[in-house]
């Protein structure tokens, strides 16, 4: 099972496959089968050039982050008890503030947390994400930022064990039961989540945030220019695609 998830990376890493094609054409071309060679490197230049465009990114991410319309200022909330903010990653060390180590979405998500919170005069908030033995939580980090933003530490429970959003969700399933709540994450992994959590027998109500996609950017002519961020949305979408996948085929 380790092995699967690694190689998932792999295939969601578009230069990590294109470097995984050069060399197996440097393999074929000391073979001798040019040709073969020739086409292994053809497409490992493609996969490089086109997986870091936004134009790639935003068309394999904009059907993730449109399936759920975010809750915007103003709007009408439904009535719920309870905020649950899903994990993301979390490293602190000496010399940086929490803001800093949390990583963008997670800070993304907890500030989008906080801000319904004060949409509601009671509600508490459910901070989720654990980590491996030894090292600080998301759970952790959320909780001290929500506390700095003047959230009542006595209204934040935290989830610190779950490592992944299937623990997460069984994890929330035996804290709330059918209870329903706002669910918030970002918006490229809410429908992956939202389908988790039903099937946990959870009853969310999503809330993404921290969209990447701007719909505004469609006829920006850079947009086929190879970036940084063109890469992160065709990973973070190859990701969660491979993780509908994983779901459909019954590998967890």
């Amino acid at each position: 099972m380790l092995f699967l998830k690694d190689f998932a990376r792999i295939l969601a890493a578009p230069l990590l496959l294109a470097l995984l094609a050069a060399i197996v054409s440097a393999v074929f071309r000391l073979s001798g089968r040019r040709r073969i060679a020739i086409g292994l490197l053809i497409t490992a230049g493609g996969i490089a050039y086109f997986g870091s465009t936004s134009l790639v990114g935003d068309c394999l991410l904009g059907p993730l982050e449109q399936r759920y319309p975010p809750i915007r200022e103003g709007e009408s909330l439904p009535f719920v008890s309870w905020i649950v903010v899903l994990g993301s990653d979390y490293s602190p060390r000496d010399g940086i503030s929490v803001t800093a180590a949390i990583d963008g979405d997670g800070l993304v998500r907890i500030v989008e947390g906080v801000r319904l919170a004060r949409e509601y005069r009671e509600i508490k908030l459910l901070v989720s994400g654990g980590a491996r033995a030894g090292l600080a939580t998301p759970a952790q980090g959320y909780s001290d930022l929500a506390r700095a933003l003047g959230v009542d530490p006595a209204s934040i429970v935290k989830s610190d064990t779950p490592l992944d959003t299937r623990s997460e969700a069984q994890a929330i399933v035996k804290l709330l039961g059918s209870a329903r709540f706002l669910l918030v994450t970002s918006a490229y992994h809410m429908p992956r989540a939202i389908r988790i959590m039903q099937e946990a027998g959870a009853q969310p109500i999503p809330t993404p945030t921290g969209q990447l996609v701007n719909e505004s950017a469609r006829g920006d002519w850079r947009r086929l220019l190879p970036s940084s961020a063109g890469l992160r949305k065709t990973e973070y979408a190859l990701h969660e695609y491979l993780g509908f996948l994983a779901m459909n085929t019954g590998v967890n």
